[in-house]
């Protein structure tokens, strides 16, 4: 027998609310990979403004290893800027990017239309141009011997004070890439020494002790959706034709890490963008519910996104 009742129509119902969606408004997202790539890209920089404004963030930042980003964000910013999303871009100071170079940080921090804010946010030392990154993917001799590498002690290699001094003038975040712990240290200490007041330091693969000696030390820890996600179980084209894999850290390992540094010094960021992983948005949305359910405090994670990444990087400000 046919029911004379009315059938509820369900696709006129809004969609539900994400779980998480809460932890999205305002908040910075400052490891984007949205730029040209050699692989994949799961969207473009337009893209991911357009879906960060559409959960209520207020910030992005652009990671490129081939190029400074400063320059796109720009554009996104000339074109989106009606969307209330900022964006901001930097150079990372690997050899497609021009290297380790004065002259090229002296470029980054002015590259843009001449508006406010133009010009990069962040100067970083290489990524996967360091000896300890290179270890980690298990790079050949000639390779790993052309990398960055702090000596224990002594002066920092040219040109990296005169690149200090320039980050310090513009009052721009260094980021010191991908560096052992006591190499990312040593570097801390010599930029806070020359004037350096914004400093973050990825920190995913340290232990508690080095976590802990970082922020003691003045600086920023960022830990990374990426370290987390199954991209770490293949070979990725990261910066050439060789396809490399970093070690996973587990959630509750990262969760232990984030615990040893006061939460106004942690950053927490996406590193979305390959193909592999699901867009910015989504993947900042999907670490953000893993680390709560493994015990880091709700209010410590808004805090982490929507006040300590929008201050470092001067979002909004």
């Amino acid at each position: 027998m046919i029911s004379s009742e009315k059938s509820f129509a369900t696709d006129t119902l809004p969609p539900p609310a994400m779980p998480g969606a809460d932890l999205l408004v305002g908040a910075v997202d400052n490891h984007v990979h949205a730029c040209p790539h050699i692989n994949g890209r799961s969207l473009d920089v337009m893209q991911a403004v357009q879906q960060a404004a559409s959960a209520g963030m207020r910030g992005m930042g652009l990671m490129d290893n081939f190029a400074n980003s400063s320059g796109l964000a720009a554009l996104a910013n000339r074109h989106l800027g009606h969307l209330g999303v900022e964006v901001f871009g930097g150079l990372i100071m690997e050899p497609a990017a021009g290297g380790i170079s004065a002259e090229n940080v002296r470029i980054a921090l002015k590259l843009g239309y001449g508006a406010a804010g133009d010009g990069a946010r962040f100067i970083s030392l290489p990524t996967h141009h360091t000896r300890h990154t290179a270890v980690l993917e298990q790079r050949g001799d000639s390779y790993i011997d052309g990398c960055l590498c702090i000596p224990e002690s002594g002066p920092l290699p040219d040109p990296l004070p005169e690149i200090l001094d320039l980050i310090a003038a513009a009052d721009a975040v260094l980021n010191t890439g991908h560096l052992s712990g006591p190499e990312a240290l040593r570097v801390v200490e010599a930029a806070r020494a020359r004037g350096v007041t914004r400093i973050l330091v990825p920190a995913s693969h340290y232990d508690t002790m080095t976590v802990a000696a970082i922020a003691a030390a003045g600086a920023h820890v960022e830990f990374s959706f990426f370290f987390v996600s199954h991209a770490t179980q293949t070979g990725l084209t990261h910066v050439d034709d060789d396809r490399n894999t970093v070690p996973p850290v587990s959630a509750p390992q990262m969760a232990e890490l984030i615990a040893a540094a006061p939460p106004e010094q942690v950053i927490v960021s996406s590193d979305c963008g390959v193909f592999l992983l699901p867009p910015p948005v989504e993947g900042l949305r999907e670490f953000l519910l893993l680390l709560e359910s493994c015990g880091v405090a709700r209010a410590d994670l808004r805090r982490m996104v929507a006040e300590t990444a929008p201050a470092l990087f001067r979002v909004g400000g």
